[in-house]
Order: C-alpha cells, then structure tokens, then sequence
C-alpha cells in the first residue's frame, strides 16, 4: 500500500470545479466489512459554520445511499487521470450486482474514521457528516433544474466536516 500523509484541506491547490465536475469521485460509505461506492460528479467543498466541509449528493434510487443513511462517515477519493475508466465503471453499475473492488482492481483502506476509501487515490476527504437535506423541486429558484430529473428521483444532499485530509 502507499502511504499517504494528513493535510490541512485548505492547502490543498486543486481547483475543486474541476476536481469534482470534470475528473469525478468516489463517494463511499460504510465500514471496512460492509460498503459501497459510487462516482460522483455533483459536490462541493468550502467553509460552514466555521468547519471545513464537503457536500455531495446521492439519489435514493443508488445502492450507496443506504449505506450514506446508515454511516456517520463518509469519504471521497480522487483519483489521477489514468483510473477514469475505474470511475465510470463504479458509476454505471450497482454494487448490488457487483463487487466494485473486485471488478476494478481497487484497494478499500479502513480510514481513522472508520470510513473506507481507496488506495489508488491522490486525494481522499474523510467526513463526518453533520447535514443532510432532500432536494425539492420547489425550492428551485431556476426551473430549468426540474430538467436534470426526469425521473423525479431528487437526490438528498450530504454536508460533511472534512476530518481527515489525505495526499500522496
């Protein structure tokens, strides 16, 4: 395994439109005995009520999700260029079909949190989550939103404090 070191989050020179819009994620949550992650592309990070945070957003339709509702941690990992076709693998197929791990070749590393995230990655936010909300439609300011859900499957947000930082 690699090692990573512990960071402060604010150190961190990416640009967090491209980290999480354009090269994607991995939201995972559970334990080491029992997870599941999917990509992400919709989340942020910043500065709430004084704490560092990460926010991402699950559909309740995703298997993760139960995981997410059940955990008080949850991780996101970034990965370099070359696992892009890891990241779309975990997010067009269902954990409850398949072991993602297994499948690409990924190394879930227990966290301090007790969270799970991935050895391969370059970046990985460990978080306590302290909010979540459902999306509702009728807190859209601009309708055109109401476009990204044909389904009508609005997603819950999640806010968590980054606990732990990690680079390699």
């Amino acid at each position: 395994m690699s090692e990573f070191r512990k960071v402060n989050p604010q150190t961190i020179a990416d640009n967090v439109f491209k980290l999480v819009g354009t090269d994607w994620m991995l939201i995972t949550a559970g334990k080491i005995d029992g997870f599941n992650t999917m990509t992400g592309s919709w989340g942020g990070m910043g500065v709430l009520w004084d704490m560092n945070v990460c926010f991402c957003v699950i559909r309740p339709t995703r298997y993760t999700y139960s995981f997410m509702e059940q955990s008080d941690y949850f991780s996101l990992s970034f990965f370099n260029v070359e696992f892009r076709n890891v990241l779309t693998f975990c997010g067009t197929n269902s954990g409850r079909d398949v072991d993602k791990p297994v499948k690409t070749g990924l190394t879930p590393i227990g966290g301090a949190s007790g969270c799970v995230y991935f050895d391969e990655a370059r970046l990985v936010m460990e978080c306590r989550k302290i909010y979540y909300q459902d999306i509702t439609p009728i807190n859209f300011a601009d309708p055109l939103i109401d476009s990204k859900y044909p389904l009508k499957d609005y997603h819950r947000m999640y806010i968590g404090e980054v606990v732990n930082c990690l680079v390699k």
